[in-house]
C-alpha cells in the first residue's frame, strides 16, 4: 500500500477552472527518507521505515545517531513503518515524495484526532439533556438514568458517559486530491482531515 507520512498546515479554498469553491486541508507531505526494509523472505511480510522532518543531533541517542550518520541523512523528527509497501526498486536512503500520488485519485487519511479533554455526554456523544419545565433546573446536560435497579444492579460496560474525548486514531476514507504542488510539497485534499494543524498524518492510496 502506497503511502506518506505529512503535516498538516490548516484548511484554505481551491477555485476550480469552473469557478466552484472548494474547501480544502493543506498538508506537508514528505519527503519520507527511507531508513529499513522488510522482505517477505527475511521478515515475512514487506514493508518500509521512512522518517519524516528533521530533529537536532543533541535530542537523538547515541545508538540511533549512528544508524543515521551511516545512512548519511539527517535524524528525522518521527520514524513509522509502512506495511504492505512494495518496496521494488526503492533502497535504504532513497526518498518518497508526492509524485507517488495523482490529482483526482482518492485517498485515505490517518490522524490523531483533536483532544478535548473531559466532556459531558451532550458534547461527547450527542445527547439531548432533560426537559428544562417542572423545576428542573439542573437536568438541562444531564445523562438520565444509567441502568436498571434491582437486576443487574450495576452499569454495563459500554455505557455511553462522560469522559475523556478526542486524543484518538481516526481515518477517513475515499477523500479528493484537488491539488499537488511538487516543487513545495504539498497535497490539497478536498474535504477536512482529523487533527490539529502542524499534526502528523499518514496518506495512503485507497
Amino acid at each position: 500500500m502506497l503511502g506518506i507520512l505529512g503535516k498538516k498546515i490548516g484548511m484554505t479554498t481551491f477555485f476550480e477552472v469552473s469557478g466552484n469553491a472548494v474547501p480544502c486541508t493543506v498538508i506537508e507531505a514528505g519527503p519520507c527518507v527511507i531508513t529499513y526494509i522488510k522482505t517477505k523472505e527475511k521478515d515475512g511480510y514487506e514493508s518500509v521505515k521512512v522518517g519524516f522532518g528533521t530533529r537536532k543531533e543533541k535530542h537523538v541517542n547515541q545508538p540511533q545517531r549512528k544508524v543515521y550518520e551511516k545512512l548519511k541523512i539527517a535524524p528525522p523528527r518521527v520514524v513509522k513503518e509502512l506495511r504492505d509497501y512494495p518496496a521494488g526498486e526503492l533502497k535504504v536512503g532513497d526518498e518518497i515524495k508526492v509524485n507517488i500520488f495523482k490529482e483526482g485519485e482518492k485517498v485515505k487519511v490517518t490522524a490523531i484526532s483533536k483532544g478535548k479533554g473531559f466532556q459531558g455526554v451532550v458534547k461527547r456523544h450527542g445527547f439531548a439533556g432533560g426537559v428544562r419545565t417542572h423545576g428542573q433546573s439542573d437536568r438541562e446536560r444531564a445523562p438520565g438514568s444509567i441502568g436498571s435497579s434491582s437486576y443487574p444492579s450495576r452499569v454495563l460496560k459500554g455505557m455511553k458517559m462522560a469522559g475523556r474525548t478526542g486524543g484518538d486514531t481516526v481515518t477517513i476514507r475515499n477523500l479528493k486530491i484537488v491539488k499537488i504542488i511538487p516543487d513545495s510539497n504539498l497535497i490539497l485534499i478536498k474535504g477536512a482531515v482529523p487533527g490539529a494543524n502542524s499534526g502528523l498524518v499518514e496518506i495512503y492510496k485507497n
